[in-house]
């Protein structure tokens, strides 16, 4: 659809833009960790675990750690999908692993933040809607369908912090979709994409996996 209009230059926009679909899809199924939840505590599931000896963690981090399951399904089809577009990985069999590994551990970490909110909402909708808020102004603010340079002041220094934008500009370096020529970032963020992302996911996780356990105990 945008490939005819929407030019990249030194590069194919195809393969500019597959790399941004990667980590915008996602952050957005992370919206099923949580929607799950709070299914789940609506249901009366989670007072049949409660009643089993098991560790109250146990629970939330089954859940986060299944849907790294679904994020490779997701993973799988985007690829396929992307190869049938004109989308090529054009570095090495290591450096397309990492890239992979990347954007999982990235969606790892936001599946945490919306498993915390999970159990903080009443329903499966509400999450949907308060989830929508936080993730749709991080996906499109960001480096996912066009690079932040064109981005006027405000909103480009915004998405050059934005770890989305550090998450798919490693993915698009590792894969090699890089556009011959592109200006180098000014932002270390975007520097050392790999580096900040996964430092990001190491404070997410470390952040939300003690509070929605917490926050499990006392539901």
């Amino acid at each position: 659809m945008f490939g005819g209009s929407i030019e990249i230059e030194g590069g194919s926009y195809r393969e500019y833009l597959v790399g941004g679909v990667f980590a915008m899809n996602l952050v957005f199924g992370s919206m099923f960790t949580g929607a799950g939840l709070a299914e789940d505590i609506q249901k009366g599931v989670m007072d049949r675990f409660r009643s089993l000896p098991m560790s109250q963690a146990a629970v939330v981090a089954g859940r986060t750690a299944s849907d790294v399951l679904y994020n490779v399904l997701s993973l799988t089809v985007m690829t396929f999908a992307g190869y049938l577009v004109g989308w090529r990985i054009n570095g090495s069999v290591l450096d397309a692993a990492t890239a992979f590994a990347v954007l999982l551990v990235f969606a790892y970490a936001i599946s945490w933040v919306m498993a915390f909110v999970g159990l903080l909402v009443p329903s499966p909708e509400v999450i949907n809607q308060s989830g929508m808020m936080v993730i749709f102004p991080l996906t499109f603010i960001a480096d996912t369908f066009s690079p932040v340079e064109n981005f006027p002041g405000p909103l480009k220094a915004f998405a050059e912090w934005n770890p989305v934008s550090s998450a798919t500009r490693s993915a698009r370096e590792l894969f090699g979709n890089m556009p011959a020529g592109a200006p180098e970032p000014d932002a270390w963020s975007l520097q050392h994409p790999v580096a900040y992302t996964l430092i990001w996911a190491a404070i997410i996780i470390a952040v939300f996996a003690p509070l929605s356990v917490r926050r499990f105990s006392k539901r």
